[in-house]
């Protein structure tokens, strides 16, 4: 009978070394909630020294203009994500098979533009003037709908299915529509919540695209006006050393080392509660590519 002894230390190793990234984390909460001085004065603590909810109070200081960001986020996240992820697989399906006679063309051509970029002026002239996206909600969608190397993950996983399945299904009568939405989808479960999960990182964090094509402050991003505030933040604070001596300074004083992780918090948030519902996938997701190219 084999010993439960190894296997106690095993999961003692991975229970502390699972807390080694939770308590940055956690300090990373307790900062947001700490007092600006006692951090000036003694540092990072795990446990603040003094509740302060002062950082808080300065990201929500105008709540409807953060709720409306977190709005336009969650939309351009959310359906941005299920767009791209059906044009990415809906391309990906033809290029994955043998019958196809211009795969390795147009694989090429999608390869070819990881390779070289347009550069950002030209960008911005396609997107603003003859797609006419600027100050438009559709600009974190549209241009971001296909990503080259998710093509080719999508691609690599579906060569790896049976040909057998396909082959099945077309002499019951099927047609490739229906291979693909029934029969192919369903079983690329790992790779769509893998590749899911990493777009909706990528439009969660947005905020370039914001700065660069955004005028209207309904339509920022939730990431672009966190950047936006701490910017406030820091130039109030530059202001007030420069301020003439007489002049009271504690009421231009303004907690920018604490706002720093309140921000982290208000952004980071809703996305550690959607990751448990894509991680039984993602480790099977990862390994896509590993054994065939």
């Amino acid at each position: 009978m084999q010993s439960k002894t190894p296997i106690t230390f095993i999961h003692i190793f991975f229970i502390f070394f699972s807390l080694l990234f939770a308590i940055p984390f956690l300090l990373v909460i307790a900062i947001s909630f700490s007092n600006e001085q006692d951090i000036i004065r003694e540092g990072y603590r795990l446990i603040p020294q003094h509740f302060d909810l002062t950082a808080y109070k300065l990201v929500f200081k105008n709540p409807d203009q953060v709720i409306t960001s977190y709005m336009v986020t969650i939309f351009q996240a959310g359906f941005g994500t299920l767009a791209s992820v059906f044009v990415m697989s809906l391309c990906a399906y033809p290029l994955s098979r043998p019958n196809f006679t211009w795969r390795g063309p147009i694989t090429f051509f999608i390869f070819f533009t990881m390779l070289f970029g347009g550069g950002l002026i030209p960008t911005y002239i396609l997107n603003t003037q003859y797609l006419g996206l600027g100050d438009s909600i559709w600009v974190y969608i549209i241009p971001s709908l296909a990503n080259a190397f998710h093509i080719i993950i999508f691609r690599t996983f579906f060569q790896g299915l049976p040909l057998s399945i396909i082959e099945s299904a077309k002499m019951d009568g099927a047609t490739e529509w229906r291979i693909y939405w029934q029969m192919i989808l369903p079983i690329s479960k790992p790779v769509i919540a893998t590749l899911a999960l990493l777009n909706l990182l990528s439009k969660w964090n947005e905020w370039f695209n914001a700065m660069v094509y955004i005028r209207d402050e309904n339509l920022y991003t939730l990431q672009y006006l966190l950047q936006r505030i701490l910017l406030q933040a820091e130039f109030i604070e530059k202001m007030a050393e420069e301020l003439p001596a007489g002049i009271d300074v504690s009421l231009f004083e303004v907690p920018t080392e604490t706002v720093r992780f309140a921000m982290a918090v208000v952004a980071a948030g809703p996305l550690l509660l959607v990751f448990p519902f894509f991680q039984k996938y993602f480790a099977k997701g990862l390994t896509i590519g590993s054994v065939k190219g």
